[in-house]
């Protein structure tokens, strides 16, 4: 199958969740033995208009990010491409319109992938929000917290695929316990982290024997660090900085309860790593958060909503036993990852007519 990603921007532009997340699907699609290419705009050195990088082609819509047409030129460029599947992402809702007059030229269907719940509901932007809701032949959310904002611009809840983001379970199953504390949270640490709710509940439990690691930077790390030696626990929270994939599950390996108090969140894949690693999960409720949906059934994770709670948890969770994996998240493998994918082109090709 021929696959062509529409993103102007790519995990080679930017950082974000929902680049790292098209990459790994492109991966898993290549070593799959499809044919990948995106449709971007050039980030690689040179004059080429396409580039070959670890089995992905990558075509140069434009010279770089933010220039007018870009939409425009996506669809000669998915012509040239002649894809099976055309794959959208609701980043700029406005590159969807090419990339649906493109797939349309082009014979192929369009799936969208709407990452983010949507911060526009009026004039163009909120235009395009629901133009890329309602005419893609499938649309893809990550969580059903994202899902309510598709069904929001006028999708019909129906027709929207969750798929959560797939992890390493071969590299969770095979990494060791590394250096941390028996706590652990992770996340760019900006306004939305509100690391205030866990260190006001560690306050509250300091007659317990317990460290904590806070993995990831950002511009709000100096306050959080300020907040942690006001409230008298900084002897105790060691920030860690970024970490890469690997060192990230090593910690959670070697931690026994993992805390989500981020206020918006639309995958919380970190907090899915920590619970396959044997983690407990501790998730503060936020209405823009999706992490409550990986801890709401689940016999080793609690919900709070307040930093009272979150202490009433933590002690709640040094009942329970240590574990090194937790193989009821299997099923969030990379693999499965990869076959609800080929699963939603496949319906999006016989819903258009194409087979």
């Amino acid at each position: 199958m021929r696959v062509a990603f529409v993103s102007e921007t790519t995990a080679h532009h930017a950082r974000g969740d929902d680049l790292d997340r098209l990459e790994l699907l492109a991966d898993r699609l290549t070593d799959r033995g499809h044919d990948v290419h995106v449709c971007c705009a050039q980030w690689w050195d040179g004059q080429p208009d396409t580039f070959d990088h670890e089995g992905v082609t990558y075509h140069a819509v434009t010279a770089e990010r933010g220039q007018r047409w870009f939409a425009a030129k996506t669809v000669p460029a998915l012509s040239t491409i002649d894809p099976d599947v055309v794959h959208a992402t609701s980043r700029t809702p406005g590159h969807v319109y090419g990339a649906r007059w493109g797939g349309l030229l082009a014979g192929a269907p369009v799936v969208l992938d709407w990452y983010d719940a949507r911060t526009e509901s009026g004039g163009l932007a909120g235009r395009a929000y629901r133009y890329a809701a309602r005419k893609p032949n499938a649309v893809v959310t990550p969580s059903r917290t994202v899902k309510t904002s598709v069904r929001e611009c006028g999708r019909n809840g129906e027709d929207v695929r969750v798929v959560p983001t797939g992890i390493d379970m071969e590299q969770i199953r095979r990494a060791v316990p590394g250096d941390g504390g028996d706590i652990v949270c992770s996340r760019h640490l900006d306004a939305d982290a509100n690391l205030e709710s866990l260190f006001l509940a560690l306050a509250e439990f300091r007659e317990y024997d317990w460290n904590c690691t806070v993995v990831g930077d950002g511009p709000e790390r100096a306050s959080y660090e300020r907040q942690a030696r006001d409230l008298r626990i900084a002897d105790r929270v060691d920030f860690v900085g970024d970490q890469s994939v690997e060192e990230r599950v090593e910690i959670f390996k070697n931690a026994h309860v993992y805390v989500h108090t981020a206020e918006r969140t639309s995958f919380a894949l970190d907090l899915l790593r920590a619970l396959a690693c044997g983690c407990v999960g501790i998730v503060e409720y936020h209405a823009q958060s999706s992490a409550h949906e990986l801890v709401e059934t689940y016999e080793r994770g609690f919900r709070a909503t307040s930093d009272e709670e979150i202490t009433e948890c933590l002690v709640r969770a040094g009942d329970l036993e240590r574990k090194a994996v937790d193989e009821s998240f299997a099923d969030y493998d990379h693999g499965s990852f990869l076959d609800s994918y080929l699963d939603i082109y496949q319906t999006a090709q016989e819903s258009a007519g194409l087979f």
